[in-house]
């Protein structure tokens, strides 16, 4: 058994309900002063504190009943070089340096070996990820060379504002900034992807923590949020596995206002910092982008909604403080948003097309049974579950397996579970909620009294394509059930430990072996988040791309153009190639214009749209809409450079 001087509260758990129960807290304004109290009680309760102290030192194991070296008010006195070891030692064996080093350490072996080979694989495929990559690589050259012609990018000439046809990863410019060459973005995208991870594990525990779970409760919690199955189909869009900074925001702001789902308000556990931590953490979630940006502000406007309603009836005691932070949070926090968005609503008024069809999102939004069927990525699931996934329209968004494991849990915890019945009501409507609305048109009538609502009302929901992403707040909610589970676990165990105690007057918590038990379902959860690896290394670019005259045209122009992109970070040189969120209408034409290329009138046509440069590469042509390209024939009055790899057109002028 372990006996500590505090009750379970210092975890967080329930106080036993004993002879050794602490006493309620008394308030700042209640408890008495020392000044006004008379200097003998003074000394007598510095006396009788200091030996209660060495009594729980003792009981402890921390040091010896007595201190030969005390400095009359029973506090030990050390030299400050001591101080500051015993400081140093306290951090580093701090519950938030191990979940650091933890979160770090479990990232990097879930994802292994692409921390060996991070500087010439990429994850997943060479699709978005190299995007990603190149987006990252506009970002520190744009911010090193030119920040205030940062929104427009090389690639979709002639087209305004092409930073933002994208996620901008905004938030990752401090890291991009490393970026100078290919290399070295491949390097800081499969680090800020590992990240991502460390950061999901780290956020989710530090609000599990806050919300009252135990920590064995919290790291399993943490692991599910972190190491879900459905975000292995996801591996290659770095913006969406960017969702850490949700939990840790809403962490920040829960830990500020004293805040938790075991214990409700708190008025003295209100901390300035940890709020404006807390907006300012939220604004840079939302900087990485707006595919999981647009939901989180509009769940941000909720719960202030719902927090305001609850001031106006309970009336709580708030410190000025948090009023101010909250102030000058929200208002940085609502700036930041309203920046960004306006450039967004800019792009969406340039171009229509960045609407989707309430049809077209039905074919991407997932059915009933996504949601126990695993993406093909999963090593454990991924093979047994494919004949499910052979009925789906579009896998790799609708395959939204929270993890078995998850679900037993959280399910658990609707009947039997620390949190108390009303707050599991509201978990499981929560989770219901947002369920309805991650499946889309798919939902119950077509979905129209749940995404529809958004889709038709929201601002911002029309350009969305995959409502199914939305799985991961549902994802979040059921950490939260499962960690309620395994803490009431913890918390009977250690009731009983207590009530069978010996001595009375001590406070007693089960062994810690027993603790150790409650870490097992990690290794079950970790399990079902194994990825099938899969990191493929970027091919050479066919030429060198730096000596390119733009605008470029390169043939074929498809999803390929991601590959495009990412050689582009050698010079880049201006293209009309790109591959984003949608295709622009002016680019759609463009293409339509070369399909005839090397033909007269194709060429006339591209030299009317400034095109300075057309780049065939023969090896991609098969299979594509330029099959039947000849580039073997030079066209009259062109002219011509062939490699190995590539043919080089120069239009020039007419």
């Amino acid at each position: 058994m372990a006996i500590t001087d505090n009750a379970p509260e210092a975890e967080d758990g329930p106080e036993p309900q004993a002879e050794s129960a602490a006493r309620p807290d008394e308030s700042e304004t209640d408890a008495p002063t020392d000044d006004a109290r008379p200097a003998a009680d003074h000394d007598a309760d510095e006396d009788a504190a200091s030996e209660g102290d060495r009594w729980r030192r003792f009981a402890r194991g921390d040091g010896e009943a007595v201190d030969d070296d005390d400095d009359g008010t029973g506090r030990h006195r050390l030299p400050p070089m001591h101080r500051l070891g015993r400081l140093a030692r306290r951090a580093a064996t701090s519950e938030w340096t191990l979940a650091g080093l933890f979160s770090a350490i479990l990232s990097v072996a879930m994802t292994w070996p692409l921390a060996r080979d991070a500087d010439h694989v990429i994850p997943h495929d060479l699709g978005d990820p190299l995007l990603q990559a190149y987006t990252l690589g506009w970002l520190s050259d744009a911010l090193r060379t030119d920040p205030a012609g940062i929104w427009g990018t090389n690639s979709f000439w002639p087209a305004l504002d092409s930073f933002l046809f994208t996620d901008t990863l905004l938030g990752y410019a401090p890291a991009a900034l490393f970026i100078t060459d290919t290399t070295s973005a491949l390097v800081v995208y499969n680090i800020l992807f590992i990240g991502t991870f460390a950061l999901a594990f780290l956020g989710a525990y530090a609000l599990l923590r806050q919300l009252g779970a135990r920590i064995a409760a919290s790291a399993v919690g943490a692991a599910a949020f972190a190491y879900a199955p459905w975000k292995l189909a996801h591996f290659g869009h770095l913006n969406v596995l960017s969702a850490g900074g949700i939990a840790l925001a809403l962490a920040m702001l829960a830990r500020g206002h004293g805040w938790s789902l075991r214990h409700g308000f708190r008025p003295e556990r209100q901390r300035t910092g940890w709020i404006v931590a807390g907006w300012a953490c939220a604004l840079w979630q939302f900087a990485i982008g707006v595919a999981l940006g647009l939901t989180f502000v509009y769940i941000m406007l909720f719960i202030g909604l719902v927090v305001g309603c609850f001031w106006l009836v309970k009336r709580p005691k708030l410190r000025w403080t948090t009023l101010v932070a909250d102030g000058l949070g929200g208002s940085l926090f609502s700036l930041g948003v309203l920046w960004i968005a306006d450039k967004h609503a800019m792009v969406a008024r340039a171009f229509p097309e960045t609407v989707r069809d309430y049809d077209y999102v039905a074919w991407f939004s997932p059915t009933w049974q996504s949601f126990v069927i695993s993406p093909e990525e999963s090593r454990l699931w991924g093979g047994a579950h494919e004949a499910a996934r052979a009925d789906l329209t579009w896998p790799p968004e609708q395959t939204l397996l929270v993890g078995f494991t998850l679900l037993a849990l959280a399910l658990m915890g609707l009947i039997w579970s620390a949190w108390s019945p009303w707050k599991r009501f509201w978990l499981a409507f929560g989770t219901a909620v947002f369920m309805a609305l991650a499946m889309g048109p798919n939902f119950l009538d077509d979905g129209s009294w749940a995404w529809g609502l958004l889709y038709e009302y929201a601002p911002g929901f029309d350009a969305i394509r995959t409502p199914g992403r939305l799985v991961l707040y549902m994802t979040l909610l059921l950490a939260v059930l499962a960690a309620g589970t395994l803490t009431r676990i913890a918390d009977d165990a250690d009731a009983v430990a207590h009530e069978s105690r010996v001595d009375k007057r001590l406070t007693v918590r089960a062994p810690r072996r027993v603790h150790a038990l409650l870490f097992l379902p990690i290794v079950l959860v970790l399990l079902e988040g194994v990825p099938v690896v899969d990191n493929p290394e970027p091919p050479e670019p066919p030429l060198d791309m730096s000596e390119l005259e733009g605008p470029v045209l390169f043939l074929p122009s498809d999803g390929r153009d991601t590959r495009l992109q990412f050689w582009s970070i050698d010079g880049f040189v201006d293209m009309a190639n790109g591959s984003a969120a949608f295709t622009p209408d002016e680019q759609a034409g463009i293409r339509q214009i070369s399909d005839s290329f090397p033909a007269q009138d194709a060429i006339d046509g591209l030299r009317d749209a400034g095109i300075e440069t057309v780049v065939v590469i023969p090896s991609w042509l098969p299979g594509s809409d330029w099959a039947g390209l000849d580039y073997e024939t030079d066209p009259l009055g062109i002219e011509v450079d062939r490699t190995d790899d590539a043919v080089v057109y120069h239009l020039g002028d007419d």
